[in-house]
């Protein structure tokens, strides 16, 4: 009961992560220590999963989904998704400097928690760390592009299935990621009135999205562990930029509904932030709120620090086993 409680508090970390352009889901998960097993588990859905139901029952088909795993994460993630979306618009609209402090020292602590290096770290594994900080960068400014596809519906497919693999992705926000596409407002307004046909083409995309884009990570971690984590590690460092809450948009385009789509940004010291846009800087405020956020990802990784050394077999057992079945039973769907 208290590890589905504490997963159940993983996933509400999650989904309010998410919630906010510029923070990943997936940096909550890599910090709090669920990240790979979260993987593996969403790969665990395929053919194998019919394979499990046939051969062993129901009882089967839930070890081989890790359930007691998925079933309080998501109930996390939804809970505080619903939850969180209308302090999210509240935030963002009147304490835009707050919010992106906050989120800014939780990020920053993040990248140095994970990129301790491994003991196969060599000195080759800076180019994937590279790619990651260069796709980090350059990811939100091709988004434009999906507007351009043309039917509602089909934009709402396919931001679906980029905006979930993003929420796999440490440092890459899915939620900034709607921003650029145009589709931001429309997503949060969606799940605050409980649009049903918009939830429904939304989450289409976001289980293609989901189950493709597991696969690959999942196997890219098996196959290139270190590479992959430092991968993950530039995708984090390079949101920083994202999250620094003295900046000015610089340009900028109109989507299909006259909602305003950044595209580039000029960042700026707390002096000329105040200077060029007559607000004040809330500079105390701002560290204040870094710092707290700094310092509650330190305390979330001392915890799963202690609680591997507490039950080191039980999670590896966790983790691995949704890996062994997956080569068990998916063969060639791995």
């Amino acid at each position: 009961m208290k590890r589905h409680l504490g997963i159940f508090f993983r996933g509400a970390g999650m989904g309010a992560a998410d919630a906010v352009p510029g923070v990943s889901g997936g940096t909550i998960a890599f910090v709090t220590g669920i990240y790979e097993e979260l993987i593996h588990t969403i790969k665990q859905f395929g053919p194998g999963a019919f394979v499990a139901w046939r051969t062993g029952g129901l009882a089967r088909l839930a070890r081989h989904l890790n359930l007691a795993f998925l079933l309080p994460l998501l109930a996390g993630i939804l809970l505080s998704l619903f939850s969180v979306a209308h302090l999210v618009v509240w935030l963002i609209d009147d304490y835009p400097l707050l919010l992106n402090g906050f989120f800014f020292g939780l990020v920053a602590a993040s990248a140095v928690v994970v990129s301790r290096h491994p003991e196969d770290w060599r000195w080759w594994h800076l180019v994937p760390l590279a790619v990651g900080l260069l796709l980090a960068h350059g990811l939100p400014s091709l988004m434009p592009l999906v507007a351009g596809l043309g039917h509602p519906d089909l934009v709402l497919v396919v931001g679906g299935a980029i905006a979930i693999s993003a929420l796999l992705l440490p440092g890459v926000s899915g939620s900034f990621l709607l921003l650029t596409m145009g589709l931001y407002g429309t997503v949060m307004e969606g799940i605050r009135g409980f649009d049903m046909g918009l939830m429904a083409l939304f989450g289409a995309g976001c289980l293609v999205g989901l189950f493709g884009f597991s696969r690959l990570l999942s196997w890219l971690l098996r196959h290139h562990h270190t590479p992959t984590l430092q991968l993950l590690v530039g995708f984090i460092i390079g949101s920083l930029p994202v999250l620094w809450p003295w900046r000015e948009l610089v340009r900028y385009q109109l989507g299909a509904e006259g909602q305003m789509i950044p595209l580039d940004y000029r960042y700026l010291t707390p002096a000329d932030f105040a200077e060029l846009t007559g607000e004040p800087a809330q500079l105390l405020a701002v560290i204040a709120l870094m710092l707290a956020g700094a310092a509650l990802v330190l305390l979330l990784a001392w915890a799963n620090r202690s609680a591997e050394a507490a039950r080191p077999v039980a999670r590896r057992a966790a983790i691995a086993g949704p890996r062994q079945g997956a080569d068990k039973e998916e063969g060639s769907d791995a």
